[in-house]
């Protein structure tokens, strides 16, 4: 049932460190780790919220008279269907990957036909399914709690902590000048001005939600995780029942070390050295910008004196 079923799922603003994190606890011998963002959402989400983020990053809204298997393909889960299906044009096609998106969906009905459909079973069935139908997984035996990230999706975090009552989120911020800094480097950046309105409403939501659900809802900084990766996140780990592990300090895929992070995230050296030149790109203008913009939640996280 949904309500045993141990989720841990981390957030983050886009280029703040989500990805990061989630490497950093790929090795951990008591996690099932997703192996890329687990993009849960559907087209169905549609909130005041659905024009400023993408669905496929929301928790998901499935149809009341839908089937099990209309509900298995209305989650989007983009980066892991790729990678199964169309492996060559699939960004992490240079790492292995034996997995079936045919097997994880029988076992998906399977799963479903001793649960039945909710919005919580239909989630915890499909991490469930994929982690049967990941055949070269390394698997330690000791796996106790399923770990998922998807950018953003702390707006949801009470739906999160609602539908599953073994449910945690962890939320990661990083300084917005290193994040802004990162962003610019995709094809298309998002404008200053709109990345840092997504920004604070990220920080606003993820302070609300763990005000309202202490214990369920955590917020931790990037700047703590690349510093002392196996210290932070131990500590963290500590907190929800589970052990410290040294496969905490190395970023991993399938508990294999990774030489950068990229291309599961833009932040490819994951230092705190790394991450402040990151923030010194910027042009004085831009810095000024996004400090105006940010206001109030630089000192909330201890990031006035940053840059």
């Amino acid at each position: 049932m949904s309500g045993d079923f141990r989720l841990l799922m981390v957030a983050a603003m886009y280029e703040n460190g989500g990805n990061v994190t989630h490497r950093f606890l790929d090795g951990h011998p008591q996690l099932f780790v997703y192996p890329f963002e687990s993009q849960l959402g559907t087209q169905l989400v549609n909130d005041p919220l659905a024009s400023m983020f993408p669905k496929k990053y929301r928790w998901p809204v499935f149809a009341l008279q839908a089937t099990p298997d209309e509900d298995y393909r209305a989650i989007l889960d983009e980066e892991c269907r790729v990678r199964a299906r169309t492996p060559e044009v699939s960004k992490f096609r240079h790492v292995p990957f034996d997995f079936s998106d045919d097997d994880r969906a029988a076992s998906y009905r399977e799963e479903i036909g001793r649960t039945g459909r909710s919005r919580g079973g239909n989630v915890a069935a499909f991490l469930k399914a994929t982690f049967r139908a990941w055949r070269d997984r390394r698997k330690t035996g000791a796996e106790k709690v399923y770990v998922g990230y998807s950018p953003i999706v702390v707006v949801d975090a009470d739906k999160i902590v609602g539908d599953l009552p073994g449910a945690h989120v962890l939320h990661v911020v990083r300084n917005p000048w290193s994040a802004y800094a990162d962003t610019k480097k995709r094809p298309v950046p998002m404008p200053l001005a709109d990345y840092m309105l997504a920004w604070v409403t990220n920080q606003h939501q993820a302070l609300l939600f763990r005000d309202l659900f202490p214990g369920r809802v955590h917020v931790a900084r990037t700047e703590d995780v690349l510093a002392d990766p196996g210290r932070t996140l131990g500590a963290f780990l500590g907190r929800i029942g589970l052990d410290p592990a040294p496969s905490l300090a190395v970023p991993t895929f399938n508990g294999r070390p990774l030489p950068e992070v990229y291309p599961w995230g833009t932040i490819r050296t994951p230092t705190p050295q790394a991450n402040r030149a990151t923030a010194a790109e910027l042009s004085p203008a831009e810095r000024d910008e996004v400090r105006s913009r940010a206001g109030t939640f630089l000192e909330t996280f201890d990031y006035k004196s940053f840059l």
